[in-house]
């Protein structure tokens, strides 16, 4: 019998890499996604929050026992004021209550970390991955998957995928948009231009539609960071050609955007 895990941390990781069927290119490559969904918080990872992300968010992690100081957003939006705002309330609080700062935009553990994912990918995919796909949030996991699967295959080709609103890494100017947890309005402190091969470009509405897109027509209910990696898989996988394999992630459930989507279909 499997030895059952000792508490809910070790639950996290070694997430299902899944096809897509329906939603794919003709004579394009084959899509596959990382339901990192399917991790205990129903996502990668939670961050320091604001009023532009999703209230489903919001209650989850007051459900889950955090204390939230809601940081405002001007325009409803992700820009980068309010990125910047939400670094410095995580710095007050911590030196406020003594507490551990995960410093999320500088801290190079987290590249380290995602070098376990590009792990279970390269095993997952038997070694045959011909792209990498992901939004760009903090940089950290394209950085740290693209990083540990072109040790594995120089060829791998790594897109980074930012909100077309907010063009940054494109050398564009920062916008608001309402893609949750990427594209912070600046270029952040651990990207490297080096580690992507394009940058492809969605907007919020692209990224809305075929997350609605993916729940109707996959029965995958995911957020709009991975409605943007999906957008961008496909034009990867077009460019591929049919006997290729693109990797993306499902970056978390849909169920933390109920109200948004809710408004959207009516």
């Amino acid at each position: 019998m499997n030895e059952l895990p000792r508490n809910i941390l070790r639950c996290i990781g070694n997430t299902s890499l899944l096809a897509l069927r329906n939603i794919v290119p003709k004579n394009g490559s084959r899509i596959l996604l990382k339901l990192e969904s399917e991790n205990p918080t129903g996502s990668m990872k939670d961050l320091v929050t604001s009023d532009a992300f999703s209230k489903e968010k919001l209650d989850h992690m007051k459900i889950l026992g955090a204390r939230l100081q809601i940081v405002h957003s001007e325009s409803g939006g992700m820009t980068e004021k309010l990125t910047r705002d939400m670094i410095e309330a995580a710095r007050v609080i911590t030196e406020k209550t003594g507490g551990f700062w995960t410093d999320q935009l500088n801290n190079k553990d987290q590249i380290a970390a995602y070098h376990k994912m590009a792990g279970e990918i390269w095993i997952q995919t038997g070694g045959q991955i011909d792209g990498f796909v992901q939004m760009v949030g903090t940089a950290a996991s394209l950085r740290g998957t693209g990083e540990a699967l072109r040790r594995r295959n120089k060829q791998v080709r790594i897109v980074a995928v930012e909100p077309s609103e907010s063009p940054v890494l494109s050398g564009g100017q920062p916008g608001s948009h309402k893609i949750d947890g990427v594209g912070a309005g600046f270029v952040v402190p651990l990207w490297q231009e080096s580690i992507a091969d394009q940058i492809e470009q969605v907007s919020t509405a692209e990224a809305a539609a075929m997350a609605i897109r993916l729940a109707r027509e996959e029965g995958l209910f995911a957020g709009t960071s991975t409605g943007g990696n999906v957008i961008a898989a496909l034009r990867l996988a077009e460019q591929l050609g049919p006997h290729a394999t693109v990797v993306t992630v499902m970056c978390d459930t849909g169920m933390k955007y109920l109200k948004t989507y809710g408004t959207a279909l009516t």
